[in-house]
């Protein structure tokens, strides 16, 4: 009589790196000839447990170097208290624990939380990631999924509509550590909006669909500059660019490592790690292959320890930026420059390695995207990026402050002393502004003499004082400066739109009065406070 494992088959859907376009990794699949056996795993813990083992065991007959996904309900996980048999059928196929991640599917209601929180405690101590899947359309409490501190999160692509609530997702994502994916990316479009929301992975038919062999290729559209999530970037996170490892053990020999890199001809090099998954040695594929093809070099070589070819490996925590690769990159020859550099998680065991080429693109694009939005007068940030961070700060719930500063009776500044001295003020208002910034003000000039600045509430008061108790002056004669400020709590405004609108009248009400001015209104209400400045006195009559 035929088991049910007789018929049962599996497909590899890649997920995508949205920054490189590489494939991060695998999800396992099961597809069935017949029945429902998702159904029955869903009410059969031991059954789920045992197609976990059986989808690992499907991908080590692949013999594919990629990280992989595997499906577990989370039901499984709190009846179970764990899935021992997978962690040994992981160490059986040759792989490492953190090279898997285990997706943690809904349903969720009638699990019981803290003994769903214990499990995920045991993967994470035998090494696993973890994966909250089904975020959007499932039925995950948003305190579980904080508790759960995953390490990834599987977004529906049906909440791509939502783009406030895409965008908060990414900022619940940073402030856990985890990165964001999208699944069922199925058009350009959704891709896009993936992209612009942060998320950097993303799997669906759009760039390959679910196959019984891994993809070796994969469609990834072309980035726009426009694609860019807004906000501050201090730096590319390096999570954005981690592509798989190829890992074999410390103890490896030379044989062992060529033999893996004749077959897998997209690896660069391989990283020797020791039981706990530590980098020790890292092997350049040019140098390593160099040193095997030279005379005798295979005889001499490859029974020999891989580690006696290899050199020490450059590391990054997961953390770091793309700018912090590039620092590590700097140090020591020129010969290891193209080295690839391993990322390593708390525990320093390698998560993935990133490429020196997949860096200098997308820094190389990112200053070109930021120069061609800077103001050529005062190289300062244009109105759409501060635009683009009060939509950010709307859909994160922030209450925040939009000011309006410009210079009193402009037009006659530039009659009156030149339009050279006119930009020269212009400069050293921006110069002033931008000093006086702080934490997380964003100064923007969006033309002529006009400056838009995001703070928090509380930062405003030092800002003010630094533009308008200066004795601004273009050549010899005295200028004031108007500051119009609207504070938004959350709920206050809907979009940057409206923020501006509501401003708009507080920039009018400043101009009207004299010498240096401020005033401050709070959007949805009416009425405003005057901070700074006199009222005009009254024409004589007659």
């Amino acid at each position: 009589m035929r088991s049910w494992t007789d018929t049962l088959r599996f497909a590899f859907q890649p997920v995508v790196n949205l920054a490189t376009g590489g494939v991060a990794g695998l999800e396992i699949l099961a597809r069935p000839e017949t029945g429902d056996i998702l159904a029955e795993a869903r009410r059969n813990p031991e059954l789920d447990g045992r197609l976990a083992v059986l989808a690992v065991r499907a991908a080590a007959r692949r013999e594919t170097l990629l990280p992989l996904h595997v499906n577990v309900f989370a039901g499984t996980l709190a009846d179970l208290g764990g899935l021992t048999p997978l962690h040994d059928a992981v160490r059986a196929a040759g792989r490492l624990p953190w090279e898997v991640t285990v997706d943690i599917g809904p349903p969720y209601t009638h699990v019981p939380q803290r003994a769903l929180l214990e499990a995920v405690g045991v993967l994470r101590a035998q090494g696993f990631r973890i994966s909250a899947d089904g975020v959007g359309d499932g039925d995950v409490p948003l305190r579980l999924l904080t508790d759960l501190a995953p390490d990834l999160v599987k977004l529906d692509a049906s909440l791509l509509t939502r783009p406030a609530a895409t965008r908060a997702m990414r900022t619940l994502c940073e402030q856990l550590g985890a990165l964001l994916s999208v699944e069922g990316v199925e058009t350009e479009l959704q891709c896009a909006a993936a992209v612009s929301a942060g998320a950097q992975l993303a799997q669906g038919a759009l760039f390959a669909p679910p196959a019984r062999l891994p993809a070796a290729d994969v469609y990834v559209p072309p980035r726009s500059p426009g694609d860019m999530a807004p906000g501050p970037r201090p730096g590319p996170s390096v999570r954005e660019f981690v592509r798989p490892a190829a890992l074999l053990p410390a103890t490896a020999s030379a044989g062992q490592v060529r033999a893996l890199l004749t077959g897998s001809p997209e690896v660069s090099g391989v990283l020797l790690v020791d039981p706990q998954g530590i980098p020790v040695r890292s092997v350049h594929r040019s140098r390593f292959l160099l040193s095997m093809s030279g005379r005798y070099g295979h005889a001499l070589y490859a029974d020999r320890p891989a580690v006696r070819l290899g050199d020490p490996p450059r590391t990054v925590g997961a953390d770091a930026t793309a700018w912090e690769v590039l620092d590590v990159l700097a140090v020591g020859g020129r010969a290891r420059t193209s080295d690839d550099v391993a990322v390593v998680d708390a525990y320093g065991r390698c998560v993935g390695v990133v490429r020196l080429a997949d860096l200098v693109r997308a820094l190389a694009e990112s200053r070109v995207e930021e120069a061609a939005g800077l103001n050529p007068l005062t190289r300062l940030p244009g109105s759409d990026a501060i635009t683009g961070e009060v939509d950010r700060c709307i859909a994160d719930g922030r209450t925040f402050a939009l000011s309006w500063l410009d210079v009193d009776h402009f037009k006659q500044v530039n009659d009156g002393a030149g339009f050279a001295a006119g930009d020269e003020l212009i400069r050293s208002v921006g110069r002033t502004l931008q000093g006086a910034a702080s934490g997380t003000t964003r100064v923007g000039h969006i033309g002529g003499d006009d400056f838009l600045v995001l703070a928090d509430p509380e930062r405003l008061g030092p800002l003010a004082a630094a533009v308008l108790d200066a004795p601004w002056s273009a050549g010899g004669r005295p200028v004031t400066l108007s500051l119009a400020t609207v504070l938004c709590p959350p709920g206050s405004v809907r979009d940057h739109r409206e923020a501006a609108a509501c401003l708009a009248p507080l920039k009018k009400a400043a101009k009207a009065l004299q010498g240096a001015s401020w005033v401050l209104g709070r959007a949805g209400l009416e009425g405003l406070e005057v901070l700074r400045g006199a009222q005009a006195a009254p024409a004589p009559a007659g």
